[in-house]
């Protein structure tokens, strides 16, 4: 593959550049910062010229709610989930615990996870376990089994088999993790000493014993979830690090900048905390919700526009990791879009496959360019999931898993344009910038923009079950696989 637009890691800017695939092994061979002509290879090897796209890494996806096995696989599926990722550019995912029935919270219930995926996915996935009160015995197991993260809520998920735990829950299970490599992630909202305008629970539910106003309106909604309820989480999460201080620690989906200056202050006291945001929270802003539009519902919620920018200024700074989906879906009668009932009505936000384009869309007026994308979506995604040296960046001895993007073309999200089960997201009939046109898995094509996904070979992607081979909370990776740049 050649490009005069390349994004390699090391560098500042798009490069020139050759990458030089093995279709044996499907790892890349070796880089070049430069356009190598067709003659400087073996007679009969492939040659693609795809300037003036983009050839950038696949992206990670760390956060994306699979839901099978069980009968929330009708919300969506390894199949359907995983060909909404490869229109999207996104090689690998990590799946989510929950909602999956059972949860991933055991290993025999893993096993029937990992029973239920094979041959279906069309990128790679990897999985994460759960934490939930009473499984501490069950941890260590799973590490060892493959999983590359927990995950626990701090407030009442809104599942009945995956129950919010306690501080005593937590330091057993940061107890029990404290020498494994993986990392300890939280759902941070829970309900500080407030007042009882306050929602309680972070799917659906009763609304509060005090609404601000119509249960219809989203800022009735939003006002029942300040931003306390997240930063009252996160100085939580702080006060329990002290219990494992190398276990990494992570906040998923952050939504509030209140939360920000807390995670700072911690990681200046040597606490290892990071923190990931969402793509609806970089692209949606509550003043444009319409009453009813239950779409958008989500926790933590999609709050007002001047917070989204304290977000992209935060990310932009560094302090903000990594971006994912948080693809959360559910089947359309779940959002009650009749009754428009903010807190009936199902929480969570389709976007897998949309992503790149939505950052790209609202991140290029903002100074944002591909290598930003591609850090926070790619390469620090697969840090924090283990799987740098395999995923991530185009560098030799690493999977060849590949995006082709063209950022000058656009599109709108129709029901054609999304390939996840339900065509249900708040991007329906929005025009977005930047346009996937083909993704390549580990050296070999799966979609394309012209011709569709690669039917004729079906699903290649693989389970990654491989333990991760982190020391200290710092990833080893072997020297042979150490970026070139």
């Amino acid at each position: 593959m050649v490009s005069t637009r390349t994004i390699l890691r090391g560098f500042d800017k798009e490069t020139p550049g050759t990458i030089v695939i093995s279709p044996q092994t499907g790892k890349v061979l070796s880089v070049h910062t430069s356009i190598l002509p067709p003659t400087q290879f073996p007679p009969g090897a492939t040659y693609i010229d795809y300037t003036p796209n983009v050839i950038m890494p696949g992206l990670v996806d760390a956060h994306v709610h699979l839901n099978e096995p069980g009968w929330r696989t009708e919300w969506e599926g390894f199949e359907t989930g995983t060909r909404a990722a490869a229109f999207g550019g996104v090689t690998t995912l990590i799946d989510m615990p929950l909602n999956a029935i059972p949860p991933t919270t055991t290993v025999e219930n893993f096993d029937l996870k990992i029973n239920a995926a094979r041959g279906q996915c069309w990128v790679d996935v990897g999985f994460y376990g759960g934490v939930i009160p009473g499984n501490e015995d069950e941890l260590v197991a799973l590490v060892d089994k493959g999983v590359k993260g927990f995950k626990c809520f701090l407030i009442e998920s809104g599942v009945e088999e995956f129950p919010a735990v306690s501080n005593e829950d937590v330091k057993i299970a940061m107890e029990k993790l404290k020498d494994q490599p993986t990392v300890l992630m939280f759902h941070a909202e829970m309900i500080p000493p407030l007042a009882m305008s306050v929602g309680d629970s972070v799917l659906h539910g009763d609304p509060p014993l005090a609404p601000s106003g119509a249960l219809n309106s989203y800022s009735t909604f939003l006002d029942s979830r300040p931003p306390a309820l997240e930063t009252y989480a996160i100085e939580n999460v702080i006060s329990l690090a002290s219990a494992a201080p190398n276990l990494p620690l992570h906040i998923v989906h952050l939504s509030a900048v209140e939360g920000l200056p807390l995670l700072r202050a911690a990681r200046e006291k040597g606490v290892n905390v990071t923190v990931e945001t969402c793509f609806h929270y970089l692209a949606l802003a509550a003043e444009n919700i319409k009453d009813g539009d239950t779409r958008h519902k989500c926790c933590p919620p999609i709050r007002h526009a001047r917070n989204q920018e304290g977000l992209w200024e935060a990310l932009k700074a560094g302090e903000i990791a990594t971006v994912v989906s948080d693809h959360s879906p559910c089947t359309p009668d779940l959002k009650l879009f009749c009754e428009g009932d903010f807190f009936q009505a199902w929480g969570g936000i389709s976007t897998v496959g949309l992503g790149l384009s939505v950052l790209w869309t609202e991140g290029r007026p903002r100074g944002v360019t591909l290598e930003d994308i591609s850090q926070w979506t790619a390469y620090a995604t697969a840090k924090q999931v283990g799987l740098l040296g395999q995923k991530g960046a185009l560098e030799a001895g690493w999977d060849a898993d590949v995006c082709i993007f063209d950022p000058e073309a656009s599109f709108k999200v129709t029901h054609s344009e999304m390939h996840f089960k339900n065509k249900v997201t708040p991007y329906e009939d929005k025009t977005l910038n930047g346009v996937v046109m083909e993704t390549w898995l580990r050296g070999r094509k799966i979609y394309a923009r012209e011709s569709g996904f690669v039917e004729k070979a079906g699903a290649q992607g693989e389970l990654l079950l491989e333990k991760r081979k982190d020391i200290g909370g710092i990833q080893a990776i072997p020297v042979d696989a150490l970026p070139l740049n």
